[in-house]
């Protein structure tokens, strides 16, 4: 029987590139996030240009679904 995964409580994202050309080899903005047994995890990081994200999309989610709404995002932009 799997155990119920843990609550996201808090969520940060990166910074963001600069505009191009200057942010060229900038890194991508990674979701941080807390979870409420107080572990720290990266989740993804993920291409602003083609999808975006608010740290408040996260907070009452776990693992599984934050996983979920990048990739329900992903099938969004690719189908536009």
């Amino acid at each position: 029987m799997k155990s119920e995964e843990s609550i996201i409580t808090q969520c940060r994202i990166t910074e963001y590139p600069r505009p191009m050309p200057e942010g060229m080899f900038d890194p991508m903005p990674q979701v941080w996030v807390t979870f409420e047994n107080g572990e720290e995890k990266m989740l993804f990081e993920f291409f602003p240009d083609e999808i975006d994200f608010l740290s408040d999309d996260f907070i009452g989610l776990n693992e599984s679904q934050a996983y979920y709404l990048r990739q329900q995002k992903d099938i969004n932009y690719i189908q536009s």
